[in-house]
């Protein structure tokens, strides 16, 4: 049995080929903002988001969660394979929002390492990339870590590990903002004020 192409209906429009402005008349763009387990960008992020409209929250641990049989913890290092098309399809749920006009926020453990699919795919939909580090020291990251909710890594080592990854971020290291001394408050302030900036833009 032969089956036609689906048709559009009425008045249904086809996704923006390209970057398009939301409601507030800004382009979509991309915040990625990171940093190890503990460092508060669950917090800072779900605040971020309220800024602008039309945005999107995006939790990456999510998306790791979507694996119901087979997942390996991400933070072994035979989670490679997996942890790289998780990635990858975090830029897929990314761009396809930022192309529709919505600036995306998306907390996840993103290292420089995970870094080239974002930025090839920045490149190629002109889409505005920011990447931003929280990165309290070792004693307030794993101060908070361990503090926090029932369904979220609490356990030292895993922490101080994820911590260490982090330490030294090479090229990358002025996108590093240290909240060790910080309320949640203070780094919000600190993360608009760079946005508005392009302090942390990477493309």
């Amino acid at each position: 049995m032969a089956y036609d192409e689906p048709q559009a209906a009425q008045g249904e429009q086809s996704p923006p080929e390209g970057p398009a402005d939301g409601v507030d008349g800004l382009p979509g763009e991309l915040v990625l903002l990171t940093g190890p387990p503990g460092a508060g960008k669950s917090t800072v992020a779900q605040t971020v988001v309220q800024d602008r409209s039309p945005s999107v929250y995006l939790h990456a641990d999510d998306f790791w969660a979507c694996i119901r049989n087979g997942v390996i913890l991400p933070y072994l290092p035979e989670a490679d394979r997996q942890n790289r098309v998780v990635i990858n399809a975090l830029v897929e749920t990314a761009f396809a929002y930022a192309t529709g006009g919505y600036r995306v926020v998306l907390d996840g453990v993103v290292g420089p390492w995970f870094l080239e699919p974002f930025r090839v795919r920045a490149r190629a939909t002109g889409i505005p990339l920011h990447y931003v580090v929280l990165r309290p020291d070792e004693a307030t990251t794993l101060r908070r870590g361990t503090n926090r909710g029932p369904d979220a890594l609490t356990d030292v080592e895993p922490l101080r590990q994820m911590h260490g990854q982090f330490a030294d971020l090479g090229p990358y290291e002025p996108h590093a903002v240290d909240t060790t001394k910080h309320t949640s408050e203070e780094t919000v302030r600190t993360l608009l004020r760079a946005l508005a900036d392009d302090t942390f833009r990477l493309s």
